[in-house]
């Protein structure tokens, strides 16, 4: 079904304006190419207000600048990276983007945010066609929005006459079932944070299990559509029972457990690793300014530089795909 494989890492999330073209983010990114990656999702993210605002803005004192992007993208590609620009909105109030919609009966409100994220989403997809970037990202865990069918026809008519390249939405696990409209993207992208875990510290086997009871689910859905299924974001903190909420990135008191990582990283990667319906990962995440390598075993992120975690990888990532 689909010959591109996506050995990928997203890079460069929580990072501010300007932190791409710091010397530390360029060595970041020079450590992430030697794990045997292939690809990184670039991502970054703008504001709404609320999640019942109406206006997207570009912050200038936070956002990511076109020449930061442009920056990451050039330095990706002289070390034989590809790139998946990927670019995200996110509501000042704190609620999760996937809350961000209105009342069905709203439709004025509903026309007026299409408006304003088609705008967002044009400008990175101009980008996206300069730079050369071989994926674009059309919308993350936007749940709340997906059902409004004719507004994603019509934003993606409007992508593909600025960007020629694959496109790919990131649905949320458990959510992609419900979208109509993914026959016009390329890939379906889910946030596969599965909580493959029973219990903190469960072991490899029983998360092998528990992937293996999602795999029906998901091939029925990239048969349904044609497509194939990419894990546009997958990942784990190295924390006890992180596995078991692997989205978790607010419980910093759990003790480290690289074990509990690794068993993730190594459970997901063989079940779906030779399976022709699936196109790949992008692991969450590689910042753009590293711990140092010594302070790895004391570190409870989802970064895996220098942990059990990186040591998987680079051995499934150095290793052929089989179809």
């Amino acid at each position: 079904m689909n010959e591109t494989f996506f050995k990928g890492m997203t890079y460069g999330w929580e990072s501010t304006r300007g932190a791409y073209r710091q010397p530390y983010a360029e060595d970041s990114l020079r450590k992430l190419a030697e794990t045997g990656s292939e690809w990184i999702a670039l991502s970054f993210w703008t504001w709404q207000d609320t999640v019942h605002s109406t206006e997207i803005y570009f912050d200038y004192g936070y956002t990511m600048t076109d020449r930061d992007i442009e920056h990451t993208v050039k330095l990706a590609k002289q070390l034989g990276l590809k790139v998946c620009l990927k670019p995200v909105v996110n509501s000042r109030d704190g609620i999760w983007r996937a809350r961000i919609g209105f009342p069905e009966d709203g439709d004025i409100y509903w026309a007026a945010w299409f408006k304003s994220y088609t705008n967002f989403i044009k400008h990175y997809a101009e980008l996206a066609e300069e730079l050369e970037c071989e994926l674009f990202c059309i919308g993350c865990e936007m749940v709340a929005t997906e059902s409004r069918e004719t507004e994603w026809r019509n934003l993606i008519s409007e992508v593909k006459s600025l960007y020629t390249g694959p496109i790919v939405y990131n649905a949320n696990h458990g959510k992609e079932e419900g979208i109509e409209w993914l026959d016009e993207v390329d890939y379906i992208g889910t946030s596969a944070y599965y909580p493959v875990a029973s219990v903190p510290g469960d072991t490899f086997e029983n998360m092998r299990a528990s992937w293996e009871r999602q795999k029906p689910r998901l091939k029925a859905l990239s048969d349904r559509f044609g497509k194939p299924l990419v894990f546009i974001e997958i990942g784990c903190r190295s924390a006890l029972g992180c596995a078991t909420m692997p989205w978790d990135f607010s419980h910093k008191e759990l003790p480290v457990s690289q074990q509990e990582q690794a068993n993730f990283y190594r459970s997901a990667l063989e079940t779906f690793w030779d399976e022709a319906w699936f196109a790949g990962f992008f692991w969450w995440d590689w910042s753009t300014k590293l711990y140092p390598a010594e302070e790895a075993a004391a570190n409870v992120g989802f970064d895996i530089y220098g942990k059990e975690a990186e040591q998987v990888l680079r051995d499934y990532y150095m290793r052929p795909v089989l179809r």
